[in-house]
């Protein structure tokens, strides 16, 4: 190299202090290496800072402390940053998810018309009470068995989990029309039909979660809008055909309707997450409940179920059997009015959550239900009919938005493939409610009259508000912010 060209060469062929080059390295070289060794040494740390950092997101799911807003918390959560957020493929997994959960959901929260028929005639020597314990069962176990099927969902995707579930509940409606005795309809509709809507219900809401993030709420909302559908026409299409085919045909009718349903749901629904790692290694992740966003959650969701599930199903029974001055098909359309009109609370909230917050529009609407259950119903359900009928027309509204942002709120706290494990998780402990909220409004509506159980009603929704509160308290990271969008 041309050592008048390049300054460092005459640099290092001049001698330092009466000693050659090779002696001893010039000052300059000391310089230039302790400088490089510096660097090395920050690029190593930095490198090794880093690395822990990622291994301690993916491993733990606990708040950062003065996070601003929900949408960092899920931001780290998620697998992939770029969600499809609508699409053809994306919008027939809604559809199909509808589908889905029209027969599941749609039969649970039309139980009550069931159950009140029963009482009037095969089932006519068994108090509500008891009669209640078939439709507790049913709802216990579909919510309750997510603490299994969310896991297996994320191991091993929808497909076999939805065929299975499918086949299985066609097979319990078809089987609950051959029933007679109380016994029979617990095993059937109780054990059978719970165990495998539990398999539709948590793989139609884990499915559609994969492909919305940022529209979840309302992509949520939509599916669910399925339940309300189904709610809204089964109470009908029974009222219709009791008295022309009777109690056997009926069933088999509905039968028939849920078959189509789910074939073509089955075709529709599509994972687009492979299995994550935590799913292969375990199956039942208690330790979620360590994150104090999530069991404060799971506490409001608990309350939720005894006030919606106990409402659904004492309802026709309330207004029959307590209330002898109404018509006799007034549950029947009770029923009806209120999935029907809570197809627009999933819908009209959910597009709203996405846009203010999800935990902050449950919120508003946890008040709004509450405050027509003490406006409404506890002072006039048993003396205006008219009353009753607004009241059921609001209450539909207002649980039908719980039931719609409990899931998308559910997905701020976890990954999107970690979502059936979370959910099912979490309605293990809510469903407990629903084993014991039935009967327990029969009991009381029976026992100490029909105003003492809505107040107890109201305790109940009072209490998760309280809970709900602080959940949202903890996703701000433990800080009071009231216009923060959660």
């Amino acid at each position: 190299m041309d050592a008048v060209a390049n300054p460092v060469v005459q640099l290092q062929e001049m001698p330092a202090g009466g000693r050659t080059a090779n002696e001893e390295p010039n000052m300059l070289e000391k310089t230039i290496s302790r400088l490089s060794k510096r660097a090395a040494a920050q690029t190593e740390k930095t490198r090794h800072t880093t690395a822990a950092l990622m291994r301690e997101r993916s491993s733990s799911r606990t708040p950062h402390a003065g996070g601003d807003t929900d949408e960092e918390i899920a931001e780290d959560a998620d697998t992939e940053d770029v969600f499809p957020e609508g699409g053809l493929r994306a919008w027939l997994v809604v559809a199909g998810a509808t589908l889905m959960l029209l027969p599941s959901f749609g039969f649970m929260v039309s139980i009550g018309t069931l159950q009140d028929y029963w009482h009037q005639n095969q089932l006519s020597d068994f108090t509500a009470r008891d009669i209640g314990w078939i439709p507790s069962v049913f709802v216990y176990l579909t919510l309750g068995l997510g603490l299994w099927v969310g896991p297996y969902f994320d191991r091993y995707g929808p497909r076999w989990i939805a065929l299975i579930g499918s086949t299985g509940y066609v097979m319990t409606i078809f089987l609950l029309a051959e029933c007679t005795e109380f016994w029979q309809m617990i095993l059937c509709l109780g054990i059978l039909g719970g165990a495998t809507a539990a398999m539709l219900t948590c793989t139609a809401l884990a499915v559609v979660a994969q492909w919305f993030k940022t529209r979840r709420a309302l992509a949520q909302g939509i599916a669910m809008a399925g339940n309300s559908v189904g709610g809204l026409a089964i109470p009908l299409i029974l009222k219709s055909t009791f008295p022309a085919y009777g109690y056997a045909w009926s069933l088999r009718i509905l039968g028939f309707v849920f078959l189509l349903c789910l074939v073509v749901s089955n075709i529709l629904l599509k994972a687009r997450f492979r299995p994550s790692a935590a799913a292969k290694k375990t199956i039942i992740s208690l330790h979620i409940f360590g994150d104090l966003r999530f069991s404060l959650f799971t506490i409001s969701v608990f309350g939720f179920e005894v006030v919606l599930f106990g409402a659904l199903g004492i309802l026709p029974t309330y207004a029959s059997i307590i209330s002898t001055h109404f018509p006799p098909d007034t549950g029947f359309y009770l029923i009806a009015v209120l999935n029907g009109v809570s197809c627009f609370g999933r819908v009209l909230p959910g597009y709203l959550a996405d846009k203010v917050g999800r935990f902050n529009t449950l919120l508003i609407m946890i008040v709004f239900t509450l405050v027509f259950m003490l406006a409404l119903w506890l002072p006039l359900g048993t003396k205006s009919l008219p009353a009753l009928y607004a009241f059921s027309a609001l209450f539909g509204f207002g649980t039908g938005s719980w039931m719609a942002l409990t899931p998308a709120c559910v997905g701020q706290l976890c990954r999107a493939d970690e979502f059936g494990r979370y959910y099912g998780s979490m309605y293990f402990v809510a469903s407990l409610a629903t084993l014991i909220c039935i009967p327990i409004s029969g009991e009381l509506v029976q026992t100490v009259g029909p105003e003492a159980m809505v107040g107890f009603f109201c305790c109940i929704l009072v209490l998760s508000l309280v809970s709900f509160i602080f959940s949202r308290w903890a996703c701000l990271g433990r800080r009071w912010a009231l216009m923060a969008k959660v």
